[in-house]
């Protein structure tokens, strides 16, 4: 597993981290025994960076993560976020209520001071008020929390929060089938200094390439519930695309996965051969995956006449069926 640093001025990140979304059960359910050894397996392969939320299975992905890290007495580090509560979006932010979120965090994950907070794609109202920051940079001082970044959906709200001091992280949305990134935000974030953590990175497991039409998803996932933004941001499921639409897009894309590879491991090591990327955040859904997942880091960068290809084939057969803030 190979280590790059979040941002200019933060912490070791390994390349491929573990998404916990899925600890929450809003990918189906899923056992505490089942989590805790895709915990374990991926620390096992070098993982080093867990991202979760507070509002995750209502606490219960940190809650997870806690008692892993208590019973494995292992060393990660944290990222977490606020501001998709009930309590608080979308327009009852205060100070008060942010650092009772982020110590009933704490008091979740068992630790003295979370290594990153990030605010979890809250409106752009918000972000452009910058109040919100200040009282990140509050509980910095007073040791509650280490660091601070933003999760976002657009490039718009990236450069919003690329102008705040202290920012050390943006997470995105960035995958084969939602490209725009690469040449809109990354150039900026690497100018300040802002490292890129990607979700989604195989667009809800689309990029897998083992879904068909005929594929069923749980009633609490929300690849079943959210497939047209029904419940949030469309762009969190499936990139955005009509899962039908996705389906047979996915399928022409095959014809150009490399011999020594699948596609979900493409899908990975296209993400990293960005270098504005501090590193990637898969979810997983058992102990083999993960492992799967972790190994993409110790493959060799795609060619750059494939990356070419890449960038066609979504600029040809994807870019127009994107939905969802961009």
């Amino acid at each position: 597993m190979k280590i790059r640093i979040l941002g200019k001025n933060g912490f070791e990140v390994s390349e491929i981290g573990l998404g916990c979304w899925q600890f929450g059960g809003d990918f189906g359910p899923i056992s505490d025994e089942t989590a805790y050894s895709i915990m374990n397996t991926s620390v096992e392969n070098g993982v080093t960076f867990f991202d979760t939320a507070d509002v995750y299975g209502s606490g219960k992905s940190e809650e997870l993560i806690g008692r892993f890290l208590k019973i494995s007495g292992v060393s990660v580090k944290i990222a977490t976020k606020f501001g998709r509560g009930s309590d608080v979006y979308p327009d009852k932010y205060s100070e008060k209520i942010m650092k009772q979120s982020v110590e009933m965090s704490l008091r979740r994950l068992g630790v003295n001071s979370l290594d990153l907070v990030q605010l979890h794609c809250i409106p752009v109202s918000e972000l452009k008020k910058g109040k919100v920051f200040d009282w990140l940079r509050d509980l910095k001082k007073e040791g509650m929390i280490k660091n601070f970044g933003a999760s976002v959906e657009s490039i718009d709200e990236g450069l919003i929060c690329l102008r705040q001091e202290g920012l050390i992280s943006l997470q995105v949305i960035f995958n084969i089938y939602r490209q725009r990134l690469a040449d809109e935000l990354f150039p900026k974030a690497k100018e300040a200094g802002v490292g890129i953590i990607v979700r989604l990175p195989l667009a809800s497991g689309l990029l897998s390439g083992k879904f068909s039409k005929e594929t069923k998803f749980a009633k609490s996932d929300h690849r079943n519930y959210n497939r047209d933004g029904q419940a949030f941001n469309v762009g969190e499921t499936f990139a955005g695309i009509p899962f039908e639409k996705g389906i047979k897009i996915t399928s022409r894309l095959k014809a150009h996965v490399p011999a020594d590879m699948n596609m979900a491991q493409l899908a990975l090591r296209w993400i990293l051969d960005f270098d504005a990327v501090s590193t990637v955040i898969p979810g997983a859904s058992s102990p083999n995956q993960a492992k799967a997942n972790a190994l993409v880091s110790e493959m060799n960068p795609i060619s750059i006449d494939l990356h070419r290809v890449l960038h066609n084939f979504y600029k040809n057969n994807v870019e127009e069926y994107i939905r969802g803030p961009y």
